[in-house]
């Protein structure tokens, strides 16, 4: 168990440093390859409810994905951390610049006074963020395990969706029991679908 611990660590560690050299040129040019796969993406397309997340330090950045998605009519949710119960709160945000105050990790999310709760069987798609995934879909997160007891809660149809860069592709994630996984990886050069 221990050892597992660590491995992921290093594992953020390593994929902190990489995502640190890329430029903000290059890492604006990716996140444009991935957004433009995302907004392809049959499964995306045909979905009206969405669950997005606002970006930390290591994932991919998700403004312009978040303006686009009401462009394309879309319903979007967001989640709401709750730091003392480790729970996640799906939030329905139909103003970005209103609805979102700074939460318990730093990040922006919705404000439970503005924003109404969207049950997780409405929700057709799930982008999952993550710092590290491998093609089975296994992934790392923060390590605070938020997703790992969200994903289990979502429906067997809602498919779970991650953006990547391709450098945060791993050969393989070491994993323990709570860990979940992702149905499909969209980074900038492929779509993955779990193996």
């Amino acid at each position: 168990m221990d050892e597992t611990k660590s491995a992921k660590e290093q594992i953020r560690k390593d994929i902190a440093k990489v995502i640190n050299g890329v430029s903000e040129k290059q890492r604006a040019e990716r996140t444009k390859a991935i957004e433009s796969r995302l907004f392809g993406f049959a499964n995306f397309l045909e979905a009206r409810i969405v669950l997005l997340y606002i970006d930390g330090d290591y994932e991919v950045r998700t403004k312009t994905i978040l303006k686009r998605a009401y462009d394309f009519n879309k319903i979007v949710v967001l989640p709401a951390f709750d730091a003392e119960r480790l729970k996640v709160t799906t939030l329905k945000v139909d103003h970005p610049d209103k609805d979102l105050s700074t939460g318990p990790r730093g990040v922006a999310q919705p404000n439970p006074a503005r924003c109404k709760p969207v049950p997780l069987q409405k929700i057709d798609i799930a982008i999952i963020p993550g710092l590290a995934f491998d093609e089975k879909g296994a992934r790392i997160g923060s390590g605070r395990g938020y997703y790992d007891r969200f994903i289990p809660d979502l429906p067997p149809t809602t498919r779970k969706v991650a953006l990547a860069f391709e450098e945060q592709i791993v050969p393989q994630v070491p994993t323990e029991s709570h860990d979940k996984h992702v149905d499909i990886i969209i980074t900038d050069k492929r779509i993955i679908y779990k193996i």
